[in-house]
């Protein structure tokens, strides 16, 4: 079993960092064997799409002469074959005004590829990908969720549709709200709560593909 762990914040001390910390702690209680990997593009961003990139996927043809080999998808490559070297994908970020940070947006680009981890058909973008379980660990200094959301909410639609066009659909969110108003105590009640709704039946592989 591989757990692929991913953090957004560029703060050590996040809210998003610790419990997305707690949830793969968590994790590790259910799968005791399982193996933690790590990619941090809150402490070492990755590049942004650049031209070399977007020119090798603008056309089929321009795509099918680069190949999985070319310089410009090399990264692209390398984080696709990470997501599908874990069974268990674990992703912390903060909402950044109403959406996700860039470098979670920089991620997504290089990860979402046509022929590679999707394919397009008159109903739309098929996914490519075993579906396998993400859980999402969210802060967000007001409330997007819930009764006293004051806010609009376009992360979870949006992780939603972009992660289940490539095949991953078991997509679960731990909202961890109100973070500006929180102490350290509150903080960490909160986390646990949080934590506790995962539940061993929630991390089953998936076995189905598209």
């Amino acid at each position: 079993m591989n757990i692929l762990h991913i953090d957004c914040s560029p703060r050590s001390e996040s809210h998003s960092r610790q419990l997305s910390a707690a949830v793969a702690h968590k994790l590790l209680e259910i799968l005791p064997h399982a193996q933690i990997y790590r990619r941090d593009v809150g402490y070492k961003p990755i590049p942004h799409a650049g031209a070399a990139y977007a020119t090798a996927l603008s056309t089929p043809a321009s795509l099918a002469a680069a190949g999985r080999s070319a310089d410009a998808l090399l990264l692209a490559e390398q984080l696709i074959q990470e997501v599908e070297y874990a069974d268990v994908i674990v992703i912390g970020t903060p909402m950044n005004n109403f959406t996700v940070p860039s470098v979670l947006k920089a991620w997504i680009d290089q990860i979402l590829r046509v022929s590679r981890t999707m394919k397009s058909s008159p109903a739309g973008k098929i996914g490519m990908l075993r579906d396998r379980p993400v859980f999402v660990c969210i802060a967000s200094g007001g409330v997007f969720r819930g009764d006293r959301s004051n806010q609009p909410d376009f992360i979870t639609p949006y992780l939603s549709a972009v992660l289940g066009c490539i095949g991953l659909k078991t997509v679960h969110y731990l909202p961890m709200q109100a973070t500006a108003f929180l102490d350290e105590s509150r903080a960490a009640a909160l986390r646990s709560s949080l934590v506790a709704t995962i539940q061993p039946e929630m991390v089953g592989l998936v076995h189905s593909s598209v």
